[in-house]
């Protein structure tokens, strides 16, 4: 009877032992590792970083951020081993106005809206500066300079991150279905999504063509965060009452990929080695993806709130909506 009793008992001690196969840290390690196999695209490999952290705790989170942000930027410096300089200058001079207009109408018109739905100043400021010049690098640069706090930061983060994620899946099959060649596409992708991983992500399923506008144009975009940073810098001087002056960050990576579009262009025996660079570059991209996708959390929906969220999607929707049709017409072209 003894043993009869205690065999039940002893196998729902073993129970607790099983879900050990589905712990997080397996989990993501295997995702990360499927990412960076090249088994499955950059749309594939966001999701299933989306899915990790909307229904897992991340263990790694901290981690995991620093990580993909400096795995991006060796992914972006790496994929400038597939461009041809030609095409970067061409595109960068082209750009340069379109960038500027676009930057210029989208400060504009974010603080406009942030106002009429009262979103708080700093946050207000930092969608916009998000939205108009680079996503994540641009808050990053800006944040320190406005001495915003850590909330004010993560609302704008997860704002930006949010429509990121979205314009990385929709816009190819907006492209597509408007018959978008790839350089139009390619500079869509540059005015209208916020972050370089996103836009490098979304051009890339286009077209190689796409690709190369859409990363120069988006690099030259990010040049903008130097002057920006600058005048916010100069304003908030004016209003600080500590004295401190906060360093502008500039983004070593966009010179860096420069180089590589030189060496690529000019020093064919090395051919063989930045294609293999270049394909490293898009490897990498597909883990960064998925680094992002688990950095996006329910707390983090939370934190985001329907105010700047409605703030980031308006101001997002015109961007988008605007540059397309100045594409599509022929307003706009490269």
């Amino acid at each position: 009877m003894a043993t009869a009793v205690e065999t039940p008992a002893a196998l729902n001690r073993t129970k607790p032992s099983e879900p050990s196969k589905l712990d997080p840290k397996t989990l993501f390690f295997l995702g990360l590792l499927l990412a960076a196999s090249g088994l499955v695209s950059p749309p594939i490999a966001l999701v299933g970083g989306i899915t990790f952290g909307l229904t897992l705790d991340h263990p790694f989170h901290r981690e995991s951020s620093k990580l993909s942000k400096l795995l991006l930027q060796i992914s972006v410096v790496a994929m400038g081993f597939g461009m041809n300089l030609a095409q970067v200058v061409h595109a960068g001079r082209s750009g340069f106005l379109y960038t500027a207009i676009s930057i210029t109408g989208a400060m504009v018109l974010g603080l406009v809206v942030g106002k009429l739905l009262q979103v708080a100043g700093k946050s207000s400021f930092l969608i916009t500066a998000g939205t108009a010049i680079c996503g994540g690098s641009a808050i990053a640069a800006v944040a320190p300079i406005t001495e915003a706090s850590e909330e004010e930061i993560s609302v704008a983060m997860g704002t930006v991150f949010l429509l990121n994620s979205i314009a990385l899946l929709i816009f190819p099959a907006i492209g597509w279905a408007l018959h978008l060649n790839q350089n139009q596409f390619g500079l869509w992708c540059a005015l209208a999504i916020h972050d370089t991983s996103s836009v490098v992500g979304a051009a890339a399923r286009y077209g190689n063509q796409a690709l190369a506008i859409g990363t120069t144009v988006k690099l030259a975009r990010a040049l903008w965060i130097v002057p920006v940073s600058l005048l916010t810098a100069a304003y908030m001087s004016r209003k600080s009452t500590s004295g401190k002056k906060a360093k502008v960050k500039i983004p070593w990576f966009i010179f860096l990929f420069v180089v590589a579009s030189v060496a690529n262009t000019y020093l064919p025996q090395f051919a063989a080695g930045s294609a293999s660079l270049n394909h490293l570059g898009r490897t990498g991209l597909t883990a960064t993806l998925f680094l992002i996708g688990t950095g996006l959390s329910k707390k983090t929906l939370q934190q985001v709130g329907v105010r700047p969220l409605v703030q980031g999607v308006v101001l997002w929707i015109v961007v988008a909506t605007a540059s397309l049709a100045a594409i599509y017409y022929g307003v706009i072209s490269i």
